[in-house]
């Protein structure tokens, strides 16, 4: 029974540890509430924003006027090079991209004449998020506020507290 207990609590902490690291990524709806479209090289809407490893970034826009093309330098990006070899393209109206290196990446519609009017980003992407600090305060809520935030890791704490509390009660 001890050994039970104990095997159940190591797991309890895998996956807290799991879950945690998880929490900490930020999925980003790309325009805000204006979504994914022309123009959109004007409205500076990266920044100030910090985007890591991890995190995802959600084009949203009508399927059939737009796309998104991943480009993997500055020359064609700033060219709007579109018989590059892209590194991803998405189509669906409703894109996650998640995040996965370091660097820079580059981002545009692939319709004739729409990343040339500006319909283009381009984001540095830092190493994953450092373990946060013992008492964060969270930021107000604003129109440029990530979807998610500190909810998942509130209910990944929470969860966490619940788990421990009855592998010990046994």
């Amino acid at each position: 029974m001890a050994m039970a207990c104990r095997q159940a609590l190591l797991l309890a902490v895998v996956a807290v540890a799991c879950l945690s690291s998880m929490a900490t990524a930020t999925n980003w709806m790309v325009g805000d509430n204006d979504g994914w479209r022309a123009k959109f090289n004007t409205t500076g809407w990266a920044d100030g924003k910090t985007f890591r490893v991890g995190d995802t970034l959600t084009f949203m826009y009508p399927k059939e006027n737009h796309t998104v093309v991943q480009v993997g330098n500055k020359a064609d990006f700033v060219a709007c090079n579109l018989n590059t070899n892209a590194i991803n393209k998405w189509d669906t109206g409703n894109d996650v991209v998640t995040l996965d290196k370091p660097g820079k990446a580059w981002f545009f519609c692939s319709v004739p004449t729409h990343c040339d009017k500006g319909m283009k980003l381009v984001i540095d992407v830092e190493d994953a998020a450092p373990s946060p600090s013992p008492s964060p305060t969270p930021p107000g809520p604003s129109s440029s506020a990530p979807v998610t935030g500190y909810t998942v890791a509130g209910a990944v704490a929470v969860a966490a507290a619940a788990v421990v509390a009855s592998v010990l009660a046994f």
